[in-house]
């Protein structure tokens, strides 16, 4: 319990300063939100809309203590702010409306990476020399060092384009009701499968050589050479003795990359103009969306912190030498 609460103030201390830098920096960055609207208003806007424009956004003449403390009160309320890019929309009703669609694509592409890489390491260590060892990790590194845009870019060009097996863009076909149905479900599903297809060849190699490295070093323990001499089963001492304890580290790993689900496919995102944060995140910057921008960045930071909060009570459940440092 100790260990737990030690960590949460550590994690709750990273997300106060997350918060603190989300307001401090667009206040030391050039111009403002409502100078841009002004701009693009091209001088039709009367003072006193600019005056109510620079409070909703909280770039009003108080002093900046009293602007980072309605600040936090409203960030800790889930008030994020108008955005400007799709004013007068709330920063939160944006987010909401697209974080669905990232945690889809970035939760299937990872847990599929994380099982078959971890899998296919498992039995590339047991049976190592073989084909699956020799031939396989270098392949998939090999694949896994090209940038995520260009492997999708490939993937649309011949799935999409050449053989039109896949559509090349959106989450759904345009005119389709979103619903829990047949027919919309596996239109969703046709249109997530390239997008994740690319996620999953760039990361799997990782998941399996991490591994396939932990098993290597596991299967020379004692206790190892202990069960093949009490004449156990290889599968058995495979799953049960190697493989168990070979897993803490892809763990450590799984949760960290949970926490990057919400921002780590940005631009496979943008390359499917798949409906996800990391779109928005696009179109924000294009479009200087500073309270929108300041909202995803605080969406990726609370979810990386969450996440790693997690993966630490799993740790401190699946292994217990953690419990007594």
């Amino acid at each position: 319990m100790r260990l737990i609460l030690r960590n949460l103030g550590f994690y709750l201390l990273a997300f106060w300063a997350s918060i603190t830098l989300n307001f401090v920096l667009p206040r030391f960055m050039p111009g403002d939100p409502v100078s841009r609207m002004f701009a693009q208003a091209q001088g039709t806007m009367q003072p006193d809309q600019i005056a109510q424009l620079r409070k909703l956004f909280g770039l009003d003449d108080r002093p900046l203590w009293e602007q980072y403390v309605s600040y936090v009160k409203s960030v800790f309320t889930g008030d994020l702010g108008i955005s400007i890019s799709r004013f007068p929309t709330p920063v939160s009703d944006v987010i909401g409306s697209q974080i669905g669609w990232t945690l889809l694509l970035g939760g299937v592409a990872l847990v599929i990476a994380a099982v078959l890489g971890n899998l296919l390491g498992i039995v590339a260590a047991w049976r190592r020399g073989g084909v699956l060892d020799s031939a396989l990790p270098p392949l998939l590194i090999f694949v896994g060092s090209f940038p995520y845009f260009w492997l999708a870019m490939g993937a649309l060009y011949l799935f999409g384009v050449s053989l039109g097996w896949f559509p090349m863009r959106h989450a759904y076909d345009v005119g389709l009701t979103p619903g829990f149905n047949g027919e919309f479900l596996s239109n969703v599903a046709t249109h997530l499968v390239l997008p994740a297809l690319t996620i999953v060849l760039v990361s799997i190699g990782g998941w399996m050589l991490g591994m396939r490295n932990t098993m290597i070093a596991t299967a020379a323990e004692d206790y190892i050479t202990m069960a093949e001499a009490k004449g156990l089963s290889p599968s058995r001492i495979m799953v049960r003795y190697a493989a168990r304890n070979a897993l803490l580290p892809s763990v450590t790993n799984f949760g960290m990359a949970l926490g990057f689900v919400v921002g780590g496919a940005l631009l496979t995102e943008v390359v499917f103009a798949y409906p996800g944060i990391g779109y928005q995140l696009l179109m924000a910057v294009q479009g200087l969306d500073y309270p929108l921008m300041q909202g995803i960045f605080l969406t990726i930071t609370a979810a990386v912190l969450i996440a790693n909060f997690l993966v630490d009570l799993v740790y401190v459940r699946l292994d217990p030498r953690v419990r007594v440092r």
